[in-house]
């Protein structure tokens, strides 16, 4: 239980970073990041997963390339290209209110799962969880300066429930992949995720880099360089924790970790700003973390009681 939550902390540690590199970057377009981002995280989930390939090639078939193909898809590509939309149109505020809606999503689902903890039991930290999300996006976007037009805005706010959608699909679906394919450790699974997502990261190449506004020669350096930063801390070292995170945890309490994700990229957001969370920032998040450890104690077993399969 601990080391899961752990490593879903590190998890949310690492893939804070992601709502940086649209606001680092806005003058690059959100297809641009990811095709650089994922053409990266491939090359070096390649390089890594070489080696252990012979070991694993028995165990992996057609149909866990098929789902490989589309978790990268809905986990990789679309999220983060709506994501950074969501960033450069609406502003981090909204992209982190709207991702820290996933794990009440994450966990009405696995509650509907056999031998999952009853969603009964879960909804006191549902409840936090979606008060601090409501007051955390409350609170940015009550303190933000109004940017662009109604109609980007809009648009930015239908790209960021887009990202809503493709994350909790993906969250639903890996940790069941993960679960079906348990003689694959977490760690090999990001790597062949990587791979995965690197193959399709090239079809976008050609509609990323054949046209748009011309870039000095340190723009691009520095382009790249936070696109390899990304690539390496989030999708290779963070998907590695949120996997192991995945196997460690049942779906309800995984799907919780991450909210851990929207706390540090406020953080992060916070020191990008240079200034401190205001007393309402601050409640949003005691709530957000009070409902993952009243969510955690959901999972415990009840004195007098069995445990609960899976759970």
């Amino acid at each position: 239980m601990w080391n899961g939550t752990a490593n879903g902390v590190a998890a949310g540690a690492l893939w804070g970073l992601v709502f940086l590199a649209p606001a680092v970057l806005s003058g690059f377009s959100p297809v641009q990041l990811a095709a650089a981002r994922y053409l990266i995280y491939g090359a070096l989930a390649l390089l890594l997963l070489a080696p252990r390939w012979p070991a694993l090639r028995a165990r992996v078939g057609r149909q866990e390339w098929g789902a490989l193909t589309w978790l990268s898809l809905l986990g990789n590509l679309v999220y983060f290209v709506l994501l950074a939309m969501a960033v450069q149109l609406s502003g981090g505020a909204a992209a982190s209110l709207i991702v820290g809606m996933v794990p009440v999503l994450v966990a009405v689902v696995g509650a509907r799962e056999a031998g999952a903890v009853p969603l009964a039991r879960l909804a006191p930290s549902l409840v936090l969880c979606v008060a601090g999300v409501g007051l955390m996006g409350y609170a940015a976007l009550a303190g933000s300066q109004a940017g662009g037009t109604m109609a980007g805005r809009l648009l930015g706010l239908l790209c960021a429930v887009g990202a809503l959608v493709a994350w909790t699909l993906y969250s639903v679906g890996n940790s069941r992949w993960l679960g079906r394919c348990s003689d694959i450790s977490g760690h090999d699974w990001s790597l062949l995720t990587g791979v995965a997502t690197g193959g399709l990261a090239l079809l976008l190449v050609p509609w990323a880099f054949s046209a748009g506004p011309a870039h000095s020669a340190s723009q691009w350096w520095g382009f790249w360089a936070v696109a390899a930063a990304v690539a390496v801390f989030a999708s290779i070292l963070g998907n590695a924790c949120w996997n192991r995170a995945s196997r460690l945890l049942p779906l309800t309490l995984s799907g919780q970790m991450i909210v851990f994700e929207t706390l540090f990229a406020l953080l992060y957001g916070f020191v990008w700003q240079q200034r401190w969370p205001t007393g309402l920032e601050l409640l949003a998040v005691g709530l957000l973390v009070g409902g993952v450890m009243l969510c955690a104690l959901a999972h415990r077993p009840v004195a007098g009681l069995a445990p609960v399969p899976g759970g």
